[in-house]
């Protein structure tokens, strides 16, 4: 059975750094892109960051870009993602998620994030909250 779990979500004060983890298990992690998301409340879900589990070719969303770090250890099955400077508009459910495929373009990296290109498996999510 594919799982994904997402931890490390919490509270913290604007400026400050959270570090998600995203656990997977039932099946191999270095054959399938992995992505973070998010949904705001009363918002629509947007991509946040990319990575290739083959080659670490990354990918990240022009408001996260230069804050977030996503990583990935295939001999532990976890993405990581690394957010720095949180601000308020920040504040959302993160989720983690997986598919198929060794690497992608910017194009494909686009219409993932994009959700024109939808991931096969997904996780529950964890909370990150930023207070101003």
């Amino acid at each position: 059975e594919v799982q994904l779990v997402e931890s490390g979500g919490g509270l913290v004060q604007t400026g400050g750094s959270l570090r998600l983890s995203c656990a997977a298990s039932g099946f191999t992690f270095d054959n399938y892109v992995i992505g973070w998301f998010r949904q705001a409340p009363g918002k629509e879900r947007e991509g946040v960051s990319l990575i290739s589990s083959s080659d670490g070719n990354t990918y990240y969303a022009d408001s996260v870009k230069g804050r977030f770090t996503i990583s990935s250890d295939n001999a532990r099955n976890t993405s990581y993602l690394q957010m720095n400077s949180l601000k308020p508009e920040d504040t959302a459910v993160y989720y983690c998620a997986a598919d198929p495929g060794k690497i992608f373009t910017t194009a494909q990296a686009m219409r993932i994030m994009l959700g024109i290109h939808g991931m096969r498996y997904w996780g529950k999510g964890t909370l990150v909250t930023v207070s101003s």
